[in-house]
């Protein structure tokens, strides 16, 4: 009997869409390779996540021990103003993780012979069924499918769409991560098993508990992780506050311990204005970070045999929570088509894209309503997106 020859997916980037779209590829026998351009294991520059249906169920289909128990619950909702008065309470139970204990599970999950580190992709041909794929180290891969999980700057969508790039929504947000027993014991008691939220109209600022940086949801040793949105003009502000302390210019974000002194004591200053809970915990905060808020979305996925996923293909604003959950159904979602599609991976990958750009623009949209909204910024998605079916 013939056996059948194991398709094989080249995956661009590291992070959690790449590593949710290997997880989950290799449950339906596929052989994955990843490459990331980054020497080492990505660190926790992500913060808090939302645990979201989505990325349990793109767990259990890969076979990968994890569920809301390796999470942090939060029953309340409350709202702060001025002097900590809480001024609405509503019952929402969710639970929340962090980014770092979403890599280290799927990391841990995959033989560390199937990802390369320190391979930055340059370009990529079609030959038929056949995707090769060219790097900086001068290594050729050849695959039935490449697929660019690199984020924001993704460098296979820049070969592909060189027109879309990510646009700047106005805003950034400010975040910091407080060993649990680090904060004063009036905030601890004011915050304690809560989502907590403060807003004036064109600021927010929110907080919620996830696990320690080792995954701990032991008592004492979780984190406080905290968000605070804040205007920024764009052009030359925007520039110089993502101008590293060494001088090296940033286009998304700066990650912790890489912020300007002048900009960290700018921003401590400002949250004078705050709930003391919530000034308590800034200055709880050794090494604040800093993100542009951004929105994006793809016209086209598939590119033939190429495709672009995750954070690569659309960037849904924070206040969706569902960033991580989007690029966990981008895998499963694609895991589903080509393991019912085997015969036919190509009319596969064009049903998979239209689901997968629907789902995309309604969340898009919806995330740039309540931004706008959140931080009184008048603009229209048709200014930002281009047409799409």
């Amino acid at each position: 009997m013939t056996q059948t020859k194991q398709r094989r997916a080249l995956i661009i980037g590291g992070s959690l869409g790449g590593l949710f779209t290997a997880t989950t590829l290799r449950a339906i026998g596929w052989d994955v390779h990843i490459f990331e351009r980054s020497a080492h294991d990505l660190d926790s520059r992500g913060g808090g996540v939302v645990l979201q249906a989505d990325v349990l169920a793109a767990f259990r289909f890969a076979g990968i021990d994890y569920d809301e128990s390796h999470g942090v619950p939060s029953g309340d909702r409350i709202y702060l103003g001025a002097g900590d008065a809480v001024l609405s309470r509503q019952h929402m139970p969710q639970t929340q993780t962090s980014w770092n204990s979403l890599y280290s599970a799927m990391n841990r999950s995959l033989p560390p012979e199937l990802t390369s580190r320190a391979e930055r992709f340059m370009r990529y041909e079609q030959h038929g069924d056949e995707v090769v794929a060219y790097f900086e180290s001068g290594r050729v891969e050849r695959a039935d499918l490449l697929i660019g999980a690199d984020g924001p700057k993704s460098s296979l969508r820049a070969q592909v769409l060189p027109g879309v790039m990510p646009t700047y929504a106005g805003y950034v947000a400010w975040r910091g991560l407080v060993p649990e027993t680090s904060l004063s014991t009036r905030a601890v008691e004011m915050l304690q098993g809560t989502f907590a939220f403060q807003h004036d109209g064109e600021t927010m600022m929110l907080e919620y508990m996830v696990p320690g940086e080792d995954g701990s949801i032991e008592v004492g040793k979780r984190r406080w992780n905290w968000v605070w949105y804040r205007k920024v003009s764009p052009g030359a502000d925007l520039q110089s506050l993502l101008t590293d302390r060494n001088g090296k210019a940033k286009t998304t974000s700066l990650y912790p311990g890489a912020v300007q002194d002048a900009y960290l004591s700018e921003m401590r200053h400002a949250s004078k204005l705050l709930a003391p809970t919530f000034q308590d915990l800034v200055e709880a905060t050794a090494e604040p970070f800093v993100q542009a808020i951004l929105d994006m979305r793809v016209p086209q996925m598939v590119f033939g045999r190429a495709l672009v996923v995750g954070d690569a293909a659309s960037i849904p604003r924070p206040h969706t929570a569902g960033s991580t959950a989007k690029a966990a159904a981008n895998a499963l979602s694609l895991a589903h088509a080509l393991s019912q599609g085997e015969n036919d991976i190509d009319a596969a990958l064009q049903a998979w894209e239209f689901d997968q750009l629907l789902a995309a623009r309604q969340m898009t949209e919806w995330g740039m309503r309540a931004g706008d909204r959140i931080m009184g910024i008048p603009r229209t998605t048709a200014a930002i997106f281009p047409r799409q079916p």
